[in-house]
């Protein structure tokens, strides 16, 4: 019987590593932190800046020492924009439900409370102003 003198380098580099052996990495194992690196490489890698549609950041700071303001400066955009969002929503639906039971389009957005559509015209956020078109039934939220 002629065996293969050892050279140091193991089963895993003479390609006949098997499940139990040391030096063995299941297949599985291995495939988690490909997909992790591929998928950090594609994140870095994609330029999200100057597309249409993306929201983007005016304020931006690299100093930690301000990331706490930037935060509270984040969330409170936030906090404005969702509120505007759902009361957009909230004043076109009420338009269009006064649409189909009336036939028409409001003559104002007063003429929803009155007809008992909402209870109340929402407050606009900070800086904004609610605007309705009477001839297309139209809602949004426009800088003052």
């Amino acid at each position: 019987m002629n065996r293969p003198q050892p050279d140091g380098l193991g089963e895993v580099s003479r390609g006949i590593a098997q499940p139990g052996k040391p030096g063995y990495v299941a297949p599985m194992k291995l495939a988690l932190p490909i997909f992790c690196a591929a998928v950090a490489l594609v994140v870095g890698c994609s330029d999200q800046s100057g597309k249409p549609g993306q929201p983007t950041n005016s304020v931006s700071s690299s100093s930690p020492l301000t990331a706490p303001v930037d935060y509270l400066g984040a969330v409170g955009n936030a906090k404005q924009q969702a509120v505007k969002t759902v009361d957009i929503s909230s004043l076109t639906q009420a338009v269009q439900m006064f649409q189909v039971s009336e036939g028409r389009l409001p003559k104002d957005l007063n003429e929803l409370v009155t007809m008992k559509y909402i209870a109340k015209i929402p407050a606009a956020p900070y800086g904004k102003k609610i605007v309705y078109n009477p001839a297309t039934g139209q809602v949004s939220v426009v800088p003052q």
